[in-house]
């Protein structure tokens, strides 16, 4: 059964007047089904310090991992529009796929459980770790104590096809199963991020700015994608830069752009100029979620400077990516640059010998 006193059609506006460009794209969301989960709007804060030490330009954070849900992160905003959606034709199970340790896998159990929904989760061995602390603790800890069913399999099964074998196995039970792509990334999730987008600019314009680039995290695309398609349905000349976490940097801005010109056409936004999707794969090192002597000193950097809790598979690269595009004099010119902060912090502790904590003898 739907859960009526859960499931929304959108969050309201706030008491600010939205014109032009802002109404319009506030106006495709609200009628898309919508499950309210996260603590918004995340803040938007200075990074003054890191800033200093990388000799600008002007630094922000936005602080997506104060999602709340679960530890929080950005899955938390696809979300809302997924779950929504699945509450939306009746579904009574979420199946959805991932890494080992994946943050996107922890969020979906987190929405299922606040939504009284079950939750099968198809991990795949993606990183070559197996001590007990990857393999157990961390994010697949939490989606045991968050009430999902874990399957596990080889980092070469195809997690499309297992979800699909699962999904009419509960069928034939008489379940009502929703599938939701690896890292919630198609257009529906990508909503969230157009509804960050729009935060952002009107964060943005409090502080009496426009953002030259925002920077942020990419591997399954649907992040990137919503971030472009919201700001240029906005009007924003804002550069979204993803730095890859894996993939290689042309698939990855096909993928992008395909998900970004999907979620543009479903809400109305125009046209998508291909220049405004850009991918950096020059910060993944050996693979995905393998660590990285960059992705170790933005951790560091983050961590004495800002406060900033980063973890070492997402934002930790992401990090990377930023600081050695300041110091390439990427960003020269620029007078606004925001960081998305997508949470992950969880897992930090399964790295740990990564950060030569003095007596550890890992």
């Amino acid at each position: 059964m739907t859960n009526d006193l859960q499931l929304q059609t959108a969050r309201k506006p706030d008491a600010r007047t939205w014109d032009g460009p802002a109404s319009r794209i506030r106006e495709a969301l609200d009628r898309c089904p919508r499950l309210a989960l996260s603590h918004g709007p995340t803040p938007l804060e200075r990074m003054e310090r890191l800033e200093a030490a990388l000799g600008g330009p002007k630094l922000w954070v936005k602080r997506d991992d104060c999602t709340g849900l679960a530890t929080g992160g950005n899955k938390t905003r696809k979300l809302e529009y997924l779950v929504g959606e699945a509450l939306a034709v009746d579904a009574d199970t979420l199946i959805t796929t991932g890494a080992v340790q994946s943050n996107h896998a922890r969020q979906t159990a987190a929405a299922a459980a606040k939504a009284g929904l079950d939750c099968v989760l198809v991990l795949l061995d993606k990183v070559p770790i197996q001590d007990a602390a990857y393999q157990f603790g961390g994010n697949v800890l939490l989606d045991h104590l968050l009430g999902a069913t874990i399957r596990r399999y080889p980092a070469d099964a195809d997690p499309v096809a297992e979800m699909e074998r699962i999904a009419a196995e509960l069928r034939a039970a008489g379940k009502r199963p929703y599938i939701i792509p690896g890292g919630g990334s198609n257009p529906v999730g990508s909503r969230g991020y157009v509804e960050c987008a729009l935060e952002l600019a009107e964060q943005s314009a409090a502080q009496g700015f426009e953002p030259d680039a925002v920077i942020v995290g990419a591997g399954s695309a649907g992040t990137q994608a919503g971030l472009v398609a919201g700001l240029v349905g906005l009007g924003l000349k804002t550069q979204v830069i993803g730095v890859s976490v894996g993939p290689e940097r042309a698939p990855l801005e096909e993928l992008v752009a395909q998900m970004t010109a999907q979620t543009m056409a479903e809400l109305d936004l125009g046209p998508l100029d291909r220049a405004r999707i850009e991918a950096d794969d020059g910060y993944v090192g050996p693979g995905y979620g393998l660590p990285t002597d960059a992705m170790v000193e933005a951790v560091g950097m983050a961590a004495r400077l800002e406060a900033l809790v980063l973890d070492p598979v997402y934002t930790g690269k992401a990090m990377s990516g930023l600081i050695g595009a300041a110091r390439a004099g990427r960003f020269d010119g620029m007078r606004n640059a925001i960081f998305i902060h997508t949470g992950g912090s969880v897992v930090i502790g399964n790295y740990r010998g990564s950060f030569a904590v003095p007596g550890d003898p890992a």
